[in-house]
Order: C-alpha cells, then sequence, then structure tokens
C-alpha cells in the first residue's frame, strides 16, 4: 500500500508491521500499481482516473474526516471501500473552536498587536470593547459530534445554545438546554454563528451575501469545518462595511490560497487548518486510517467506512 509520507513520523513501526508500505509526499503524483490500500492525504484527488491505473486497489483509508478528495461513485463501482477518521478530532476542534469563538470576542490579536507595535499608552475604559459571552446566544450549524460538543463547552460560558440541524437532537437539547431552530432565525438570533456541517452541493457557499444580510449586526462568525461552506469574498465586504463583528477562520476554499480581501479585511483571525493538531489526535487519526486497511485486506468490514 502506499500511505502519505506526512504520516511516517507520527505511526509507530508496529502499526505498519507485515505491510508493505511506500510512502508518497503530498506533491509527489499518486503511483500506478499493484497497490492493494491508499492512505492519503485530504489534499490527494483519487477518482477514476486514479482507480484505472490502481487495478488492485481495494481500500482508499482517508487520514482525515472529510473525504471531498474522493469520487466515491467511482470507488463504488470499482467495489472500492473508503473510509475516513470520525470521532478521533472531535475534542480537538472542538478545543480550537472555542479559541477562535474567544479570540474574536475579546478581541485579542488587536490587543497583542497593540503590545507588541508598542501602541498600548495606558488604559482606557472604551479599548478593544469587545462581545460578553455569557448571555450571548451561540448558533451551532451542523450539530453532529463536533458541533454538539462545541454546544457543551457553552455551557461553562452562560450562553443561550441554538441550533440548525436535518434531524432533531433530543439528547443533545436535554443535556444543553439546546433549541433547534430554521438556519434563517437562528442567523438572525445569534452573537456567534460556528459552522459544523460537511461539505454538500447543498451547504456549498451557504455563508453568502445573503446569509451574512441576515445575521446580527456585529454577530461572529466562525468556520473549523470546510472552507468551501463561505464566500470568502462577501465575508470579506461584511467585516470592511462593519456588519459582521468579527470572523474567525481555520479552513478556506483554496487553501492555501486565501482571498486577498479577505486576508486584508479587519477583525479577523486566521488560522492555518489546525483544527486537529494536537499530537494525540494527529497520531489516533493515522492509526485508525491504518487499522482501516489492515481490516479491509485480512476480509473484515471497515472500522469506519464512508456510506455513498
Amino acid at each position: 500500500m502506499f500511505v502519505a509520507a506526512e504520516l511516517r513520523e507520527l505511526l509507530d513501526p508496529s502499526c505498519l508491521e507485515g505491510l508493505d508500505v511506500t510512502w508518497v509526499r503530498s506533491d509527489e503524483p499518486t503511483p500506478e500499481g499493484e497497490f492493494v490500500g491508499a492512505v492519503p492525504l485530504l489534499t490527494r484527488w483519487m477518482g477514476g482516473t486514479e482507480f484505472k491505473r490502481l487495478p488492485k486497489l481495494r481500500i482508499v483509508a482517508n487520514c482525515a474526516v472529510g473525504h471531498n478528495n474522493v469520487d466515491l461513485v467511482a470507488a463504488e463501482m470499482r467495489r472500492i471501500v473508503v473510509t475516513n477518521t470520525p470521532d478521533v478530532l472531535t475534542a480537538a476542534t472542538a478545543d480550537l473552536t472555542w479559541a477562535l469563538i474567544l479570540a474574536c470576542a475579546r478581541r485579542l490579536l488587536a490587543g497583542v498587536d497593540m503590545v507588541k507595535t508598542g501602541n498600548w499608552t495606558g488604559w482606557h475604559p472604551q479599548m478593544l470593547l469587545g462581545l460578553e459571552l455569557e448571555g450571548a446566544t451561540l448558533g451551532i450549524v451542523g450539530a453532529g459530534r463536533i458541533g454538539q460538543a462545541v454546544g457543551k463547552r457553552a455551557l461553562g460560558f452562560g450562553m443561550r445554545i441554538t441550533y440548525a440541524s436535518r434531524t432533531p437532537k433530543p439528547e443533545f437539547e436535554r443535556a444543553t438546554g439546546a433549541t433547534r431552530l430554521e438556519l434563517r432565525p437562528l442567523l438572525r438570533e445569534s452573537d456567534v454563528v460556528t459552522l459544523h456541517v460537511p461539505k454538500t452541493p447543498e451547504t456549498q457557499g451557504m455563508i453568502n451575501a445573503d446569509a451574512l444580510a441576515a445575521m446580527k449586526p456585529g454577530a461572529i462568525l466562525i468556520n473549523t469545518s470546510r472552507g468551501d461552506l463561505v464566500r470568502e469574498d462577501a465575508v470579506a465586504a461584511a467585516l470592511v462595511e462593519g456588519r459582521l463583528g468579527a470572523a474567525g477562520l481555520d479552513v478556506f476554499t483554496d487553501e492555501p490560497d486565501i482571498h486577498p480581501r479577505l486576508r486584508a479585511a479587519p477583525r479577523t483571525v486566521l488560522l492555518p487548518h489546525i483544527g486537529s493538531a494536537t499530537l494525540p489526535t494527529r497520531r489516533k487519526m493515522a492509526e485508525t486510517a491504518v487499522a482501516n486497511v489492515r481490516a479491509v485486506l485480512a476480509g473484515a468490514p471497515p472500522l469506519t467506512p464512508v456510506v455513498p
């Protein structure tokens, strides 16, 4: 099998015992030949052309929760199993979401810049006034594992919790007092809107100029899910015009490129896709991907299959 070379230092050699591994860097082309398994990063496209060149491939084990880099239809036609790594990065991503919420709400980067540049001349009662989270409303778009983890963390801040989801989440509601709303009412009522939905044709570009206009003036937008959910030029315009209070983003449409207007916009916290960036989480992701390969090659069901 071939494995993303970037995972080499994260995998204990015992995880790979008995496996014939070829390490392939993410900037190298997808190999061809008799490989039976693949463990790629989310940046490697695996589709029909790649599958034709890998006639014996039985599994693509993504080292990520997402699977937008895999043509699921082409994989199903060739009976290639596709897996991902759900659950593993829930806590790490929820924590980073809260880091962005706090950084935006309390204007941390502006404060850091003020101190480092020597522009802090002393205390002032109206200096860097931010959003008080206690009593504010958190709107969670997508109440899956990560969305619910973010909501549970909000309890300690005394926030009112709302969520938009295709299906009700009664256990989440009982645990947090959360209220389920349709997307537009959630946008109107929320002081902080945080996105936790996968990229689909329905969600792509869901935060556009119309959605931003529906948000409460001065609200904060957080995205640690998928960059394609957000129209970056529209977010930049809303920030420049002062309608959007702040934006904390860990994911972008054309990573690592960021829309120049967004990069230059005020009141942003822009991170380089580090939602899962803790050592235990990244190790567990890599181990889960390899364990999926082992299971499939042994004739067992995959541990965490992606259902087309």
